[in-house]
């Protein structure tokens, strides 16, 4: 296999972690939670206004979208985001370096994370390339890292409805487990708001990720000085 042909790729920001005062804030994004008529298009402009509120990542989860429009909602993401915000996709490793993101989130369903650390490293993608995982158990944070992820995702931490299929909350509690058993970055997801957001920190966790809180908060810019702060 030829190696990619990521020489426009290469100007990637360090990749982490950010300074331990400093958590790292993660808005996965949900085109249907914007209602059923709602367009990529809006999901734009709402972007547009995380990325000027100082979020650190953005998760494009669009599951539902076809591959054309997923690759064109990842490269206005990336345009838009080039002031510092990293651009990650959800599953489709090809979609992100075809967009020129600055990685690929790995679930349940998607390639192995061995197998697609592996093909990075072998010079398939630019340096600094991320490479994630949602986890939902000690073992599988461990493994994760076993395999080479460069962070994790745990949870759901507290109880939110886009978490349902993987069962009740972890609580508080695992997160500080996984947090401590693991050398990587674990971000905590599931049901994060600014009211519960600081236990998750305090448990070791490295930043939050989250649907509602970005995407669905009328006042986004004071949500993450207050995140900051934690």
């Amino acid at each position: 296999m030829r190696p990619w042909p990521w020489g426009r790729f290469a100007a990637l920001p360090p990749p982490l972690p950010r300074a331990a005062s400093s958590p790292l804030l993660c808005c996965v994004t949900s085109l249907r939670a914007l209602g059923p008529a709602a367009s990529p298009a809006e999901l734009l402009a709402l972007l547009r206004g995380i990325v000027a509120a100082g979020v650190d990542w953005i998760q494009i989860r669009e599951k539902d979208l076809p591959a054309r429009e997923l690759f064109h909602l990842t490269t206005e993401c990336v345009a838009l985001a080039a002031a510092g915000t990293r651009i990650l996709v959800n599953d489709r490793l090809d979609v992100a370096l075809a967009a020129g993101a600055a990685g690929v989130h790995l679930g349940r369903e998607s390639a192995p994370a061995r197998e697609v650390k592996q093909w990075c490293r072998a010079g398939h993608a630019p340096p600094g390339f991320l490479v994630g995982v949602s986890c939902h158990s000690l073992n599988e944070a461990l493994e994760a890292e076993a395999d080479g992820a460069d962070y994790i995702f745990f949870g759901p931490v507290f109880a939110t409805p886009s978490k349902e299929a993987f069962g009740p909350p972890q609580g508080i509690a695992r997160l500080a487990e996984v947090c401590s058993s693991v050398r990587i970055p674990a971000l905590a997801i599931g049901g994060i708001a600014p009211e519960n957001a600081a236990e998750c920190l305090r448990a070791g966790a490295a930043g939050i990720a989250a649907i509602r809180l970005f995407q669905q908060t009328t006042d986004l810019p004071a949500v993450v000085e207050r995140l900051r702060k934690f």
